[in-house]
């Protein structure tokens, strides 16, 4: 599963998609799914707002295009009711996921572990993960509150260790100035 991590979230929830706009005038809106295959956003049951102020029934009605999929949410009939979604953040409770199998994670575990450079030195701490289209970015704040951005591949992350709670960064995708 992946998913857009830039907010901090709730640990007994995992964001599954947003909403991006609206499809139609018939209330469907337009959703990117954060999940593995973008129909999925849908397989989990009910999701919940951000604020957990409301829960909507959904059901995909087809896909868009750009990985999105058009959604219908149940009581939003028209453009007007489907507009007013529009950013709303899709949320899912985590004991209705799939464990993670041994060597995969959900993005939300990632938040607030250390991140050290693979001699040991301290970068920071993971701080979001994003997807802008070109791949995932995974976005470190250090002690002083500067961030770094750098590829989320195996190459740029060779070790993700949820046990001891840290992510270490290969030297080379960290400026030498950035170590603390």
């Amino acid at each position: 599963m992946v998913e857009d991590s830039s907010l901090p979230i709730d640990d007994d929830r995992i964001c599954v998609g947003i909403v991006t706009g609206v499809h139609g005038l018939k209330g469907l809106v337009r959703v990117k799914p954060f999940t593995e295959t973008p129909e999925a956003v849908a397989a989990y049951g009910t999701v919940e707002t951000e604020d957990g102020s409301r829960h909507l029934k959904i059901e995909v009605a087809n896909r868009t295009g750009k990985g999105q999929i058009a959604v219908r949410i149940a009581g939003i009939t028209d453009r007007e009711a489907a507009e007013a979604l529009k950013g709303q953040r899709l949320y899912v409770r985590r004991e209705r996921l799939p464990a993670p199998g041994s060597d995969e994670f959900y993005y939300a575990d990632l938040i607030g572990l250390a991140v050290l450079r693979s001699t040991g030195v301290s970068v920071g701490n993971v701080h979001a993960i994003y997807d802008f289209g070109a791949g995932d970015v995974l976005e470190i704040i250090d002690e002083t509150g500067a961030l770094t951005m750098v590829p989320f591949t195996r190459d740029a992350v060779p070790e993700i260790d949820l046990a001891n709670g840290r992510v270490v960064v290969a030297d080379a995708y960290i400026d030498a100035s950035d170590e603390a």
